[in-house]
């Protein structure tokens, strides 16, 4: 937890406190290495005092809290305030009337020999000081920790004691008193993380040999090295770093999520390294009672109308969990409205009920005086009493809650408009009636004249709609597509034809290769594609699935792929700089849609230039950004086969761990290069030597210390943005590192390319470093 502290520096900085010692408010014991320190503090503008540690590094300004002792018994502002070990081996907390409100419990066989110290790995440890070496611990503080876990500590289950280590989040941004999530370890090993104690919204799922099914972050690699173990005993996690000067932490914060978090000297700030549960609104109850959760807005949690913060101060402090409260009591007696909430993911504790038809659900509702609201879907009529819960308004694809409200609060305005607009929709359903009479009665008549001159064959069956999407018949896109005679490009998963619908829309068919789906799955995939829409990606507007034949019908490009305008010596096609930028901004917003705003996150696992489209305004557009949901669920999560195009695959690929979306961060990067310079980053020169661009570009500004325009496209003649350049060839960077630890994310991407977040100067990656000693093999670009 992030704080600002009331603190002062110990006079004499120590690690030990021995028998009968104690330090005071005004005093604190440091680790030997510098990185922690233990102390009183009071967070934010609080005057409760606790007694805690937290990074000592001076590079971090903003105090983070890793342990407190008293966070449930805070203390009052008193400079009488004393942690003190008893000559009996007991440490005690006492407050300014000498009575102790915490204490370890502890007792020593040795007398007043015991000491405390404060490891350089941030554990508080009470032991025998007439033998340090022994690992008979009194006590530690790393088997009571509060939300956070740092490198060396265990998180699991005792067999013996069946107890389980227990992770309890703050109960907001200045008060460190045990709030409502909690993770917890189970006895078969695993991790789970409760709303209230109870209700369980995420897992890390079970261990697999190597990592957890629904955690495969939570793994070993150069920079961590992660273990389990599980005997008669105990089962436990615990994991270490491989380089002792980075700082990381595991925490379960505030909103509910488990992060973890890596201190970069080169950024100067945490870095997440990975979150769960993915998504804000994935949080059980994040936004309390009558409160809706949004992943998009400009607020994660606000009051549904009619509804007021019951406690706005908790809410400045990120505490959302007291809801809302109503702004006019219900009156009912026929006296109240119901007011249409559209597209949202329906509350929990919802009361099935029998009726049959929308106006009965609001009738079974409206009489009931408890029933707080109701919703008719195509399973049921559902009502609600008592308290809304786990709310979240939608992008697409949610469903219509009707909110039950006192008259007072739907305005005289609104009434009327509600009338003027059941006329007005009961006229135009009149004349919109009388129209599809007309129509079907012309089209009956046009269809006697035509069925003797064509054949199934040239006039197909009429294609359906499924669900947001349309299913066409194998057929129709064989008319549409002019028997697939007009081909406009391929890749590993088939190639990609022109076609036209009926009224001339131009479309994109794309004839899928190798994909062996059954029927009902690839529809319930191709279902899930189709409520992705975002203004950079390809809309995907329809499929077949008949037969052998699996196809996805796209809208068309009229300005193709990005590597046409890029690698062409057609000087009519050549992207001015401020073009390229806008195109680089607008994949970043794109891929960040996918990782981070889905119900269901997607890796892409191809980004290059020839899967990005331009339409008619260069606006970019991802394409084939579902291929890797297509051939398998535990795809976007594990995978366990080689895809996507060499020279853009990140080092993991190769290693056999699992794929993250800092994969997808990789290829951007290297798409990136291939944006500034407009050449190929990987090519064979006559010699039979490979040529590395990002090699070239990197030693000549960060080692030889040209200007960054060095590095533009010479069809540009050198007219760029300076700044933006610098800002992009640096995120190019960034994103290439071998450690995708040291990448950022898409959406961090998207901000500092916009200009709101500054972007540090990158080392440059490793392996590049080692192409650059290998030049018997490998050439360079020359200037």
């Amino acid at each position: 937890m992030t704080s600002k502290t009331h603190l002062c520096n110990a006079t004499k900085p120590t690690n030990t406190i021995s028998s009968g010692q104690s330090i005071s408010e005004n005093q604190t014991i440091v680790s030997q290495n510098g990185h922690f320190e233990l102390g009183f503090f009071a967070p934010g503008s609080s005057r409760k005092y606790y007694i805690g540690i937290w990074y000592k590094k001076a590079s971090i300004q903003n105090r983070v809290v890793v342990w407190i002792a008293n966070r449930d018994e805070p203390l009052s502002d008193s400079p009488s305030l004393e942690l003190k070990l008893l000559d009996n081996g007991n440490l005690v907390l006492l407050n300014h009337f000498k009575i102790p409100i915490w204490s370890t419990n502890s007792i020593s066989k040795a007398g007043n020999s015991s000491e405390l110290v404060l490891g350089d790995d941030g554990n508080l440890v009470l032991r025998d000081g007439s033998d340090p070496l022994s690992h008979n611990l009194l006590w530690q503080s790393f088997d009571h920790p509060t939300d956070t876990t740092l490198p060396g500590a265990k998180t699991g289950y005792d067999k013996r004691t069946k107890v389980s280590t227990k992770l309890t989040s703050w109960r907001n941004s200045e008060d460190p008193t045990s709030g409502i999530y909690t993770l917890e370890a189970t006895p078969d090993g695993h991790f789970g993380v409760h709303w209230n104690g109870s209700q369980e919204y995420w897992t890390t799922g079970t261990w697999n040999g190597r990592t957890f099914s629904q955690t495969p972050e939570m793994r070993s690699n150069s920079l961590f090295n992660f273990k389990r173990v599980s005997n008669e005993n105990e089962t436990y996690v615990t994991y270490s770093l491989n380089n002792r000067a980075v700082l990381s932490r595991t925490v379960l914060d505030l909103s509910g999520h488990y992060k973890q978090f890596l201190w970069m000297d080169g950024m100067q700030d945490w870095n997440v390294i990975w979150s769960q549960p993915l998504g804000k609104c994935a949080v059980y109850g994040l936004c309390g009672a009558f409160g809706i959760c949004s992943e998009n807005g400009a607020y994660v949690c606000q009051c549904l109308q009619g509804f007021q913060t019951k406690s706005p101060k908790d809410w400045d402090l990120l505490d959302y969990s007291g809801g809302c409260v109503r702004e006019t009591s219900l009156q009912c007696g026929g006296k109240d409205w119901f007011l249409k909430v559209p597209n949202v993911r329906l509350p929990v504790n919802s009361k099935a009920s029998k009726v049959h038809t929308d106006e009965n659900c609001k009738l079974a509702c409206s009489n009931d005086c408890s029933c707080g609201a109701y919703a008719y879907t195509s399973t049921g009529c559902f009502t609600w009493h008592g308290n809304l819960l786990n709310i979240q308004q939608l992008d697409s694809g949610g469903d219509d809650l009707y909110l039950r409200l006192a008259a007072s609060e739907v305005s005289n305005s609104s009434r009327k408009v509600s009338v003027v607009s059941v006329i007005v929709g009961v006229v135009s359903g009149m004349i919109a009636l009388a129209v599809i009479l007309v129509l079907v009665i012309v089209r009956r008549l046009r269809g006697i004249k035509v069925r003797t001159s064509r054949t199934e064959e040239d006039n197909p069956r009429p294609i359906h709609q499924f669900t947001f999407l349309t299913a066409f018949k194998y057929k129709y896109l064989k008319v549409a597509t002019k028997k697939f005679s007009e081909k406009l490009g391929g890749g590993g998963f088939g190639c990609v034809f022109k076609g036209a619908l009926p009224n001339s829309t131009p479309i994109a068919v794309k004839k899928l290769e190798g994909i062996s789906q059954g029927e009902k799955q690839f529809r319930s995939e191709v279902s899930t594609l189709g409520l992705l829409q975002h203004v950079n990606l390809v809309r995907l507007l329809g499929f077949c699935s008949e037969g052998n034949n699996r196809m996805l019908v796209y809208e068309f490009m009229s300005n193709g792929s990005l590597d046409s305008y890029l690698f062409h010596q057609d000087d009519s096609k050549v992207l001015n700089w401020s073009t390229r930028y806008q195109i680089a901004v607008g994949i970043a917003r794109g891929l960040t849609y996918l990782h981070e705003k889905c119900r269901d996150y997607i890796i892409h696992c191809d980004i290059k230039p020839e899967n990005i489209l331009l339409d008619a305004d260069f606006t970019p557009k991802v394409a084939d950004f579902g291929l890797a949901k297509l051939v398998g669920r535990e795809f976007s999560r594990v995978l366990t086969t080689f895809r996507g195009t060499v020279g853009y695959l990140a080092p993991e690929w190769t290693s056999g761990i699992a794929i993250t979306t800092k994969a997808d961060v990789y290829s951007y990067g290297m798409m990136l290069f291939e944006i500034i310079s407009g050449r190929r980053n990987m090519k064979q020169d006559e010699d039979g030597k490979m040529c590395f661009f990002p090699t070239w570009a990197a030693n000549k500004v960060f080692s030889e210390g040209h200007e960054v325009l060095c590095i533009l496209d010479k069809k540009l003649e050198r007219n760029a943005d300076v700044e933006e350049l610098t800002r992009a060839f640096r995120v190019a960077c960034w994103c290439i590192q071998v450690e995708e630890v040291q990448r950022p994310s898409m959406g961090q991407i998207v901000q500092i390319l916009e200009g709101l977040l500054e972007v540090n100067s990158p080392p440059i990656p490793k392996y590049l470093l080692a192409l650059l000693e290998n030049e018997e093999t490998i050439n360079f670009f020359s200037e």
